[in-house]
């Protein structure tokens, strides 16, 4: 997951950049960096599905589910909806509509981040022990916003597998992203490139600060730490609960 949300505050603002890295490619640096240049809130997923309010969480899952009824109109409404007032977009659940932003937004353009396949494999290994816990669902439903957290990563999941298998998912997700794309709407680089080929590419002068660069893993376990201390707290209040009607239950029997 990222760095702090950015909320919208102007709705009228529309997506300028979509960031089609793949998750664990540099997803929160490139969210930092975009909002740097574009001096307006940029969308990391992970972020505001962790941070956000209940509606807006689900607004992404209708979207899977309207893909699956094969409404593209309800899509579209939902993908604009969950994308109103932002300016750019990083990692999922965005990097799954990405055709669907560029109809939403057709002069928009596309930052596709690469990164060496194997260490990103084994980085991506770490986020899945965490994330197919057999007891997230439950344990989260009793949470506002993270109840859909395990579903939407279900579907990214699902997602993934139909381009390959390991490290070879990140070489057909980019041609993926190729293929969406039209001549000169999108950029390839490594954030090892830092500001020169992003802002030449957005036509913007390079700022006077060095590349963001942020720790994912760091983030990740900031995350997943405060992800399980705030399902304890719900769930020893929710047990708390049940215990305290029992007990007076049975004072009264």
């Amino acid at each position: 997951m990222g760095a702090a949300p950015s909320i919208p505050t102007d709705p009228s603002r529309t997506v300028q950049v979509i960031g089609a890295g793949f998750s664990r490619t540099g997803t929160v640096s490139m969210q930092m960096a975009l909002e740097i240049l574009l001096k307006g809130p940029v969308l990391h997923g992970g972020t505001q599905i962790i941070t956000r309010e209940d509606a807006y969480c689900k607004t992404w899952m209708l979207a899977y589910h309207a893909r699956h009824a094969g409404d593209h109109a309800v899509v579209l409404k939902h993908v604009r909806d969950g994308t109103r007032g932002f300016v750019g977009t990083t990692d999922l659940p965005t990097i799954d509509f990405i055709p669907e932003l560029l109809e939403l937004y057709p002069d928009a353009r596309v930052v596709l981040v690469k990164r060496d396949p194997v260490t990103w494999w084994r980085s991506t290994l770490e986020i899945q022990k965490a994330v197919e816990l057999w007891w997230l669902k439950a344990a989260t439903y009793p949470i506002p916003g993270w109840r859909w957290l395990p579903y939407l990563i279900d579907e990214f999941a699902a997602s993934a597998k139909q381009l390959s298998r390991r490290q070879h998912i990140l070489a057909n997700y980019y041609d993926r992203v190729r293929s969406a794309t039209t001549k000169g709407q999108l950029l390839e680089m490594e954030l090892s490139e830092g500001w020169e080929p992003l802002c030449r590419f957005l036509d913007v002068p390079v700022p006077d600060q060095p590349f963001p660069r942020a720790n994912d893993t760091a983030a990740m376990e900031k995350t997943a730490g405060a992800v399980v201390a705030r399902i304890a707290q719900v769930w020893l209040g929710i047990l708390g609960v049940l215990g305290g009607t029992v007990y007076l239950g049975t004072r009264l029997l």
